[in-house]
């Protein structure tokens, strides 16, 4: 008996440290958790003191204010896009945000900006460059990639070809890439861009797309203003581009045929032209023939 009363004594003695062990713990617990999120707001407030002194310490305040890659905005409409002004402080300001403000305006295909410690901050754009303008009932300018990047205004240089005859789904085909006739015209507007180019874009003032028989350009002569149509209709335009010089090189020479006004490149077999009319003779038009070059 003695010995059983032993053992449940031993036990109650067990029973109440192992209580006091787990109230022990629980506060234990409680305390590092209470200290964790001490130390947590004490680093909170440490960073949120930091950031204040920081963004508002003069020390950061912006002095210089770069921008590269403006030529046909501005630097002054640059920084006014960024809506960033000398004495800012340059840590206070978001860069993501200030881009997305440069990216708002259509003449900018990409922004970068970046601080320069202490007091300096750097912008770099990259513009459009206009190709051409794209009549659809209005009209747009698409850029180098065949891209329609803003409406056309008054202010927007007016020294490039007018394309007429697409639709927006030549453009605009969501999954599918330009229509045949729009990579028709880009094809022809890159010859234009070359160095040298016997037709180059600034000579161009209209390429009508017509959808069965091709492109027709509408070229302007500088010489004497006259308008002039050539008929390319549709593939091998370099070829093409190449037989119209070796063309105009053999008429210069020619004393009886001082110039044409319209000429048809689109067969492969003959070249088709049409010369000038004279005062003498309106209503004399012949066709002269010449075989492929």
């Amino acid at each position: 008996m003695l010995g059983r009363k032993r053992i449940r004594k031993n036990y109650k003695k067990n029973s109440a440290a192992k209580r006091r062990a787990k109230k022990t713990g629980y506060v234990m617990v409680f305390l590092k958790w209470v200290t964790a999120i001490a130390v947590l707001l004490l680093i909170s407030s440490a960073f949120i003191f930091s950031h204040d002194f920081l963004t508002q310490c003069d020390y950061f305040n912006a002095e210089s204010l770069n921008v590269t890659g403006a030529h046909r905005i501005s630097e002054r409409q640059v920084v006014k896009h960024a809506q960033i002004t000398r004495g800012m402080n340059i840590l206070s300001v978001n860069l993501e945000t200030v881009r997305e403000r440069l990216l708002a305006n259509p003449w900018i295909a990409e922004a970068e900006v970046s601080r320069e410690l202490p007091n300096g901050i750097h912008i770099r754009i990259k513009e459009h460059q206009p190709l051409a303008v794209l009549d659809l009932g209005r009209k747009y300018l698409i850029n180098t990639k065949g891209e329609i990047f803003k409406k056309m205004s008054a202010s927007d240089p007016g020294n490039m070809p007018i394309v007429s005859g697409l639709e927006f789904s030549d453009i605009n085909m969501p999954g599918k890439s330009h229509s045949a006739e729009f990579e028709s015209v880009m094809d022809v507007l890159r010859l234009g861009q070359q160095s040298g180019s016997i037709l180059p874009n600034r000579s161009i003032k209209r390429i009508h797309v017509d959808k069965e028989i091709g492109l027709t350009l509408f070229t302007s002569d500088r010489k004497s203003g006259r308008v002039k149509v050539i008929k390319l209709g549709y593939h091998n335009y370099r070829n093409k581009y190449k037989r119209f010089e070796n063309v105009s090189l053999y008429l210069k020479k020619q004393e009886c045929f001082p110039d044409f006004e319209m000429i048809d490149l689109n067969n492969s077999d003959r070249i088709v032209i049409s010369p000038v009319r004279t005062q003498t003779s309106p209503g004399d038009r012949k066709e002269v023939k010449i075989a492929k070059t």
